[in-house]
């Protein structure tokens, strides 16, 4: 048992362990998981509340309680600017993104990438880079920050408490898929909310309110004479030690360290587009709403939570600060290296510190469990995330003919991969030295993600970019972002008490500043490269832009279950129809006898200007199905795990794969062009209820601007 620990602690982390579990393997035996859509979007008939709750908690992981406390600690408000700034972006998601992406059909941003421009190669390097970014970026601060935690709060040995955490949440992904991922999140939602909004308070109390936190926080100095006194420390006056005069101000002069407004408005804000409007862990989310009313709904929601990350997490650190002075502003590194073990700061401790310190027995085992909620579901969103991108958009490239089990299968091996990656890992994440880790992420992100958020803005908003110059764009992007990047690791920013010798381009040129540059200049060569070369085909754009959505006919939705669903197993009658109604395009379908009649999803494929009608058996069913016709696939082709062995049935069942007798009842879901515009239709009173909570989720979250920066 850790220090600090008591019984009644680990009794609750153990009981939240429990009730995660058990919800998991509910939804694994509810949920059809053994076709893409039911794995990979929970079959699209998630609500907005779950959609919403689980775009929260995906986000806010434990990287988020270490490093968004710890800046907070370091900085001051400053770092909060992140949080309002996704309350509007969130919007945009929901307004101009999703309805795009919902018309065109895709499950992946790659494939989106793919179906707007043509061709695989830009569907490759996206799917390359956002794995890439899921494993250096995500997947490894977040298990740092987990680490740190349980170190902190239950001294237990890190290797074996974050190989239990990984193999826990790789098993709930595997066996789940998406469906136990949005319901899970749904639970570490209120469990995090709640843990965090007690600690809010107590805590609160302890420093005499939001007004105490802004009036002690300027004064929270380290005793330098004291700490000298009981060690071999030395103090430089270049280590500053003491609040930064603008630490109570969001938005910050030009020339600002942390955060300078223009930087942040045109360098930050386009690196969050990437984010937040085409990340595959939040964009997945939301295309598995029912519609777009609760696809809105959704975000509305997640951006109405978003104002809490600055009450839960960034004050709290700015409070343990204040409790904690001597250890949270360490005066040197030396001091810092004896602290926490790092030499460039130690505010990281800051919110498990103050768990610690605050927390009453019992309620240390609720944060803990809080704490876990928020590494778990990161890591369960990365997880399936990164298996979508990776078997639809990478092994489905080099295997075109895999089967829809075969995908299946892969897409779980390669939760299994990333499960062994991340654990070797590990001793890079514990040496890894980082003041403020939620800074070196946004970092990261800067200086690959702008040229990403150019190529989907234009590709949505214009319709003469084509794949030339998105390539073009893309790719010059993304040599100048890397370069800079390799840059940044080479030239490290030195210790406070050492002179900073790193070239003027690298210590003048902020990397918001840089991000923003990266942006401009991507979308200027893909404008001229675009406007040099012919034109993408009109087919191309037709549902992958912005403007497509002024030629769909939006219609209400009908009873999907008795219109559009049917047994693999339905049969044509005599007079060439099919025993149960069918809506009359699909009625006008050639009735094979003996065939299958399988439900598919949009290709992702076949460029829609020349549909394939290829029948192969070992074609999936995301392949065949596009421009809104039904095709009929021979029995060899259903998604049917045969008949094997025992044990390898159970592995099957576990997997969720059905067996023959099974699947004589399996319904798979048909979306064609009629279900597109049911999923895109919005009733009169949806849509004013749905502007009005626009408007003022908008105008909140430009108030918190404003009140937090004067």
């Amino acid at each position: 048992m850790g220090p600090g620990m008591e019984t009644v602690d680990i009794a609750v982390v153990g009981l939240y362990f429990v009730l995660v579990l058990a919800i998991g393997f509910f939804a694994m035996w509810k949920a059809n998981r053994s076709t893409v859509s039911g794995y990979f979007l929970a079959g699209r008939s998630m609500t907005w509340i779950v959609v919403g709750a689980s775009l929260f908690v995906s986000n806010i992981g434990s990287e988020h309680f270490i490093g968004l406390a710890g800046s907070g600690a370091a900085s001051g408000f400053a770092v909060g600017a992140w949080e309002f700034n996704a309350l509007l972006l969130l919007q945009l998601l929901g307004w101009v993104f999703i309805p795009v992406y919902i018309h065109s059909g895709v499950y992946t941003m790659p494939e989106y990438l793919s179906k707007r421009y043509g061709g695989t190669r830009l569907k490759v390097y996206f799917a390359l880079l956002s794995v890439l970014l899921y494993i250096f970026t995500k997947l490894s601060v977040d298990l740092y920050a987990g680490a740190l935690f349980i170190q902190e709060s239950l001294g237990w040995n890190l290797y074996v408490s974050i190989v239990l955490l990984i193999s826990m949440t790789a098993l709930l992904t595997v066996t789940g898929g998406l469906t136990a991922v949005l319901y899970t999140d749904a639970l570490q939602a209120v469990l995090m909310i709640g843990g965090a909004l007690t600690l809010t308070i107590l805590s609160l109390i302890k420093v005499g309110g939001l007004e105490g936190v802004r009036t002690k926080y300027m004064l929270a100095v380290p005793n330098v004479t004291a700490i000298m006194a009981t060690g071999n420390f030395t103090y430089s006056p270049s280590c500053r030690i003491e609040p930064k005069p603008n630490s109570l101000r969001i938005l910050r002069g030009p020339m600002d360290e942390d955060i300078p407004w223009p930087g942040f408005i045109l360098g930050q804000t386009p690196a969050s587009i990437w984010y937040w409007c085409a990340d595959q862990v939040i964009v997945q989310r939301v295309l598995a709403a029912k519609n777009i009313v609760h696809a809105k709904g959704s975000t509305l929601m997640a951006g109405f939570l978003k104002i809490l990350p600055m009450f839960l997490i960034v004050i709290p650190g700015m409070i343990s600060r204040i409790l904690f002075a001597d250890e949270i502003a360490c005066i040197g590194p030396e001091h810092c290296m004896a602290v926490c073990g790092s030499q460039a700061g130690c505010s990281n401790l800051a919110y498990p510190r103050l768990v610690m310190a605050v927390m009453p027995v019992g309620l240390r085992g609720l944060m803990m469990a809080v704490m876990i909620a928020a590494l778990m579901s990161d890591l369960d969103s990365i997880f399936n995330s990164a298996s979508t991108i990776f078997t639809l958009d990478i092994y489905k490239t080099v295997r075109k003919n895999a089967s829809q089990r075969e995908l299946m299968t892969v897409g779980r091996l390669f939760v299994v991969a990333m499960v062994a990656i991340s654990i070797a890992w590990v001793p890079v994440i514990i040496n890894m030295q980082g003041g403020q880790t939620y800074l070196y992420i946004q970092e990261v992100a800067g200086y690959l993600t702008p040229p990403i958020a150019a190529l989907f803005l234009l590709g949505v908003f214009w319709k003469r970019c084509n794949e030339t110059g998105a390539f073009c764009g893309g790719m010059t992007g993304f040599t100048l972002g890397a370069l800079r990047l390799i840059l940044a690791f080479i030239y490290r920013q030195p210790r406070c008490d050492q002179p900073d010798d790193r070239p003027a381009f690298i210590f003048n040129v902020h990397y918001m500043y840089f991000a923003a540059g990266l942006f401009w200049i991507s979308g200027a060569v893909a404008v001229v490269v675009s406007l040099c070369t012919s034109p993408p085909d009109e087919e191309r754009v037709r549902t992958t832009t912005f403007w497509g959505l002024r030629n769909i006919k939006m219609v209400p939705t009908k009873d999907r279950k008795e219109t559009y669903r049917l047994n693999e197993k339905s049969q044509c009658s005599g007079d060439g129809r099919l025993h149960k109604e069918m809506p009359p395009d699909i009625r006008k379908e050639m009735c094979l006898d003996g065939a299958d009649v399988k439900l598919l999803v949009p290709s992702t494929d076949h460029d829609p200007a020349t549909p394939s009608t290829e029948t192969s058996p070992a074609t999936t069913p995301a392949e065949q199905f596009g421009n809104g016709r039904l095709e009929l696939t021979r029995e060899e082709s259903s998604n049917v795990c045969h008949e094997t062995g025992r044990c390898m049935r159970v592995l099957e069942c576990f997997c969720g794969c059905k067996d023959g007798a099974q699947s004589d009842q399996q319904k798979v879901q048909q979306e064609d062009a009629t279900v597109i515009a049911e999923m895109l239709y919005e009733s009169p009173r949806d849509k004013v209820i749905l502007n009005v909570c626009l408007v003022f989720v908008c105008c909140l979250g430009i108030f918190m601007f404003v009140y937090f920066s004067l």
